[in-house]
C-alpha cells in the first residue's frame, strides 16, 4: 500500500472518530420543545396519522416538536394566542393548536 493511501485512510479515520464524538455531545445540547414550530417546520412528531419532520399543518402546533437549545424551550419568545394567553413551548406534547 502507498504511503499516500496510508495517510488517506488514517485521515478518514481520525475525521470519522472526531464526528462520532461530537455528535452526541451536540445531541445533549438540544432538547425537543413542542408548540414551537412553524407548519411544516418540525423536526418530528407531528400527532397521529403523521409519518414525522415537516408534517405539522398549524403554526406552533402542540404536539409537533423541534428541536431547540436546551434550557430555552418554555422561555422562547412566541405570539400570543388568538385568546390573548401567552403561548410557551413545553417538553412534553401539548393540546392546543391542533389542526382542526
Amino acid at each position: 500500500m502507498s504511503n499516500t493511501l496510508k495517510s488517506l485512510a488514517v485521515a478518514g479515520a481520525v475525521a470519522a472518530a472526531m464526528v462520532a464524538h461530537t455528535a452526541p455531545a451536540n445531541a445533549a445540547s438540544k432538547e425537543k420543545c413542542y408548540g414551537v414550530s412553524l407548519a411544516g417546520a418540525n423536526d418530528c412528531a407531528a400527532g397521529p396519522g403523521t409519518t414525522c419532520a415537516g408534517t405539522s399543518v398549524t403554526d406552533y402546533q402542540g404536539n409537533a416538536w423541534k428541536l431547540v437549545d436546551a434550557g430555552t424551550c418554555a422561555s422562547m419568545e412566541l405570539p400570543e394566542m388568538a385568546d390573548g394567553k401567552a403561548r410557551t413551548g413545553s417538553l412534553e406534547a401539548l393540546d392546543r393548536d391542533l389542526p382542526a
